[in-house]
């Protein structure tokens, strides 16, 4: 069985790394409950929206990202039992692409570049899973999609759910 794991907010926490830069250059205490349900764009006083969208485009955010509590644990049992593939669409942010790549030889040099898929849109990917916290990303999947909980998707219905990577384990091993 094939199953394809998002990069962003799912095993990389692009979330945190959005609200740490924002509150490093404001002085601000924005958290991740404040948030729920929106970006974290949307979160800001309109005069800081535009820096914090751009976050993603500029060069050096993808690099240090913290990782997905549990996230590397379960993906390497995970390898026992699925042909398991990383899937982000790096495409949409120029210079993430290299970053990603370096990214994911430092945290999970376990999965080969061969199953690395950085790519554009999701829809092109076929296979059974597909663990994505982006519900577009779901819909357009033919398999089973998980939705992995980041504070922008807790309201959204439709998909299986985890909050944890344990739930994960729990769900698929």
């Amino acid at each position: 069985m094939t199953l394809f794991v998002d990069m962003d907010e799912v095993i990389a926490d692009t979330y945190q790394a959005h609200i740490d830069l924002y509150n490093n250059k404001y002085n601000a205490n924005l958290k991740k409950e404040d948030c729920l349900g929106s970006e974290v764009w949307q979160m800001v006083p309109k005069e800081h929206q535009h820096y914090v969208r751009n976050h993603a485009n500029e060069r050096g955010f993808f690099i240090d990202l913290e990782v997905m509590k549990d996230s590397q644990e379960v993906l390497r049992a995970l390898q026992d039992k699925y042909e398991v593939y990383i899937a982000s669409a790096a495409m949409q942010f120029k210079t993430s692409l290299e970053e990603k790549a370096d990214w994911l030889d430092a945290h999970f040099p376990f999965i080969p570049w061969q199953n690395r898929i950085l790519c554009g849109h999701k829809h092109i990917l076929k296979g059974d899973i597909l663990i994505d916290d982006r519900s577009y990303n779901l819909q357009a999947f033919d398999g089973r999609g998980i939705q992995f909980t980041s504070p922008h998707n807790v309201h959204t219905t439709g998909f299986d759910r985890a909050d944890t990577w344990e739930a994960i384990a729990k769900m698929l091993l």
